[in-house]
């Protein structure tokens, strides 16, 4: 198979996916290694196309339904699976964390977490790594874009959350 229509394949898998695709799923299935996967995907962005990676692989963020809502939380790194646990069973996508740095402004990371088993595998990678979160950078303080259902599951994420006193600014930290 020659590399255009390897990129081709890589997007219409992509296109056709119900979540993410890692890289060693497409090198499986393409029959090449990981590392040229992650050429092509460089390629395709170069080219202009929106491929976001994740925890768990590759995505094409396109349009979710769902309402797009954003909460500002502050926690210590140990409950980070507790806060994320808030989030994913009241029906919601986790899209990512964003944190505010002196130097870089805003970085994002990219989560893409929909259920307890996605938090979990997620916290499992971080543990695996060895990787701090990026709210450690802002002293616990950071922001997550969440995908919800309807506003009614928003606002069961805000209780939940609040509840255990992760909403940042409507708690006496």
């Amino acid at each position: 198979m020659k590399a255009e229509e390897r990129r081709s394949q890589i997007l219409h898998t992509l296109r056709n996916s119900d979540g993410p695709c890692s890289a060693s799923a497409l090198a499986a299935a393409l029959g090449v290694s990981r590392q040229i996967i992650v050429g092509d995907i460089a390629l395709l962005r170069a080219a202009g196309l929106d491929i976001h990676a994740t925890a768990r692989g590759y995505v094409l963020p396109g349009d979710l339904p769902g309402l797009i809502r954003r909460v500002v939380c502050l926690h210590t790194a140990e409950q980070m699976r507790e806060e994320l646990y808030c989030m994913v069973d009241q029906g919601c996508l986790v899209r990512d964390v964003i944190v505010e740095h002196p130097i870089y402004n805003e970085l994002t990371g990219r989560l893409e977490l929909a259920s307890r088993y996605d938090v979990d595998r997620f916290l499992e990678m971080c543990a695996e790594a060895d990787a701090i979160p990026l709210s450690a950078l802002t002293e616990g303080i950071h922001v997550h874009t969440l995908v919800c259902p309807d506003e009614a599951a928003y606002e069961r994420v805000r209780e939940a959350l609040g509840r255990r006193g992760f909403l940042f600014g409507e708690n006496d930290f």
